[in-house]
């Protein structure tokens, strides 16, 4: 969690996905998100209860090489590169 807006989105937001530009835009304005954030804070941002889900070995090993939303989700040369032993 890097306090970014994916915790703030709503059903019906618009989301503008820039792949050239490697980014993730939520299409809603400042002062909506600054609301959303106020409410979330006051009631805390930890789940109500913990989710037992298996995670496949797959997803483990894609969360291992892939950079945040943030940064635009993609494959992390740096982290393959230090894993493989060349960095």
């Amino acid at each position: 969690a890097e306090g970014g807006a994916i915790g703030l989105v709503r059903e019906g937001d618009m989301i503008e996905i820039d792949v050239p530009g490697r980014g993730i835009h939520l299409k809603v304005s400042d002062e909506e998100l600054a609301a959303r954030r106020a409410e979330q804070d006051a009631k805390g941002w930890k789940p109500a209860k913990p989710r037992k889900r298996a995670v496949s070995t797959a997803l483990k090993t894609y969360a291992a090489f892939v950079t945040s939303a943030a940064k635009g989700a993609v494959r992390d040369k740096d982290a393959i590169d230090k894993a493989a032993g060349l960095g």
